[in-house]
């Protein structure tokens, strides 16, 4: 028989009690602070995007209806100042430069982005960018106004570097200043303010706009002031913490810039959670930083391959060659020359509004699932498009039936394949790897952008509509890759993804994705 508690020891405990119940209240309220939405953490996110990516979706998209007055003026130009009198062959070589100089400049940009943002910060590449981008505007506006074809085509490669930049370091920007609650919202603001560039150029050079033979360098450079009101501030935007205190080891001013973007006090439990998480990142085993390190590490030979796979293979998905194409189509369907030209801004309007959609699924649904289901579709929508243009002639249906996957591709691309590819790499690299990683993958997008417009027309006369399949071939080996080898990332740091993937196409990540699911 249990002897009762003594008097004394009752009131001892209660006092205990009464004298922590303050502490372990105080604790519980530290203990769930939650990140706040800071004034810096919306300025670097939405103006980082307005102020850069926007303008790079703009320059990759504007060429495209102005060209009949651009080639035009190209050639006036170069028999009025050289007296140099082009074939037609030799004007459509010198168009295709001036188109590829932008894609040329996106490779050799992107190949430079690992060492920039590991020597100059995140925020300075930002900066960086800024500067290309300016001085790109200004030579778009002054080529037609000096009858200097040169300026047009500095003007692109500029351009082009600062996009090559932007595509390497700015999901890592984004990634690196988000807590892991936020992530989800800032990592589809790159890829979304590339689309929104693109729609934006497609108005703006519109023939009854700017795209006019006495306007068309008002359309390609007023990107420009996009670039002037978002990089006014520009003394404000925080650097990335992570870069602070991992690369650089200042660990007071990854604290202030913590504080700064979460709205943390001094004493703050979670602040000192984050700082904990930083230094365990410091002294990972994976600190390999240059391209032949990360290229030699077998742990990270397994992401780098997802990464460099879904940026080319968004590229090789056929993206663009749609929007190229989607014209031609339009026309064939019955729609006349203007018709099928707002039908096309129609479709760049659809993947911009799914496109919007991006922030708020990449919050709710888990990574694998989105891709999936958006490599599924794509493959299924590129297969039907490709066998009813091969055989258009055969039913009066087709040609709306080819309008029909043409939407439907462009919506169903949106759910993962345009997005993640730009972020998934800076969710299963920590800090040390992930500039020569992303730079990689980013060298790869741009190379294979460069292949579809260089070879998508020779290959399209050889090939006919069946040029497609290729492009559906490569969203079903996507849906592979992501199915057998994907690591759920949404709410995980990416120092517990990479052990996942650290044993390459060993590694169970099908299985740990679905018990993390259930």
């Amino acid at each position: 028989m249990e002897k009762p508690p003594k008097a004394s020891d009752t009131l001892d405990n209660q006092a205990l009690f009464l004298a922590e119940a303050p502490l372990m209240a105080h604790y519980k309220e530290k203990q769930q602070e939650q990140p706040k939405w800071s004034w810096h953490l919306n300025l670097a996110g939405f103006g980082s995007t307005i102020g850069a990516a926007v303008p790079v979706g703009y320059c990759t998209g504007v060429m495209n209806s102005p060209a009949v007055h651009m080639r035009s003026w190209c050639n006036e130009t170069l028999i009025s100042r050289y007296d140099l009198h082009l074939t037609p062959s030799s004007l459509e070589l010198l168009w295709s430069a001036a188109v590829s100089l932008f894609l040329v400049g996106g490779a050799l940009g992107s190949v430079t982005g690992a060492s920039m943002a590991t020597r100059f910060g995140r925020r300075g590449c930002f900066y960086i960018c800024g500067i290309l981008l300016a001085i790109g505007s200004i030579c778009f506006y002054a080529c037609r106004l000096l009858s200097s074809v040169e300026l047009l085509l500095l003007g692109r490669l500029l351009v082009g570097l600062a996009g090559g930049l932007i595509t390497a370091f700015m999901p890592m920007y984004h990634s690196e200043l988000a807590a892991l609650q936020q992530r989800s919202t800032l990592a589809p603001l790159c890829p979304m303010g590339f689309t929104v560039g693109v729609v934006i150029a497609q108005i703006c050079s519109l023939q009854t706009v700017f795209g006019s033979s006495e306007d068309w360098h008002i359309a390609l450079s007023c990107y420009g002031l996009l670039v002037i009101i978002c990089y006014a501030p520009l003394h404000y935007y925080p650097e990335s913490p992570k870069w602070l205190y991992i690369v650089k080891g200042r660990k007071e001013q990854a604290q202030l810039q913590l504080q700064k973007l979460r709205g943390y006090t001094a004493d703050s439990l979670a602040l000192q959670a984050e700082m904990d998480d930083m230094e365990m990142e410091a002294t990972s085993k994976d600190t390999a930083s240059g391209f032949l390190e990360v290229l030699r590490n077998p742990r990270l030979r397994l992401p780098l391959i997802i990464t460099c796979a879904f940026l080319g293979g968004q590229q090789l998905s056929g993206i663009n060659a749609i929007f190229y194409y989607s014209v031609s189509i339009f026309r064939k369907a019955g729609l006349s020359t203007q018709a099928s030209e707002w039908a096309n801004l129609g479709a760049g309007c659809l993947n911009l509004f799914t496109s919007l959609l991006g922030p708020v699924l990449m919050e709710r649904v888990n990574r694998r699932p989105l891709m999936l289901f958006s490599t599924f579709f794509c493959t299924i929508f590129l297969f039907l498009f490709a066998m009813m243009l091969q055989f258009i002639d055969s039913f009066s249906w087709f040609a709306m039936g080819c309008i029909a996957c043409i939407f439907l591709y462009i919506f169903f691309f949106q759910f993962g394949l345009g997005p993640m590819p730009f972020f998934i790499g800076a969710e299963l690299f920590e800090v040390a790897p992930r500039p020569a990683a992303m730079a990689m993958g980013s060298v790869v997008y741009w190379m294979c952008n460069l292949i579809i417009g260089m070879a998508f027309p020779t290959l399209q006369n050889a090939w006919g509509a069946l040029v497609f399949l290729p492009f559906s071939i490569t969203c079903l080996l996507l849906f592979g890759l992501t199915k057998w080898y994907l690591p759920e990332t949404r709410g995980r740091d990416p120092s517990e993804v990479a052990p996942l993937v650290a044993r390459g196409f060993k590694s169970k990540v099908s299985a740990a994705a679905v018990s993390t699911q259930s």
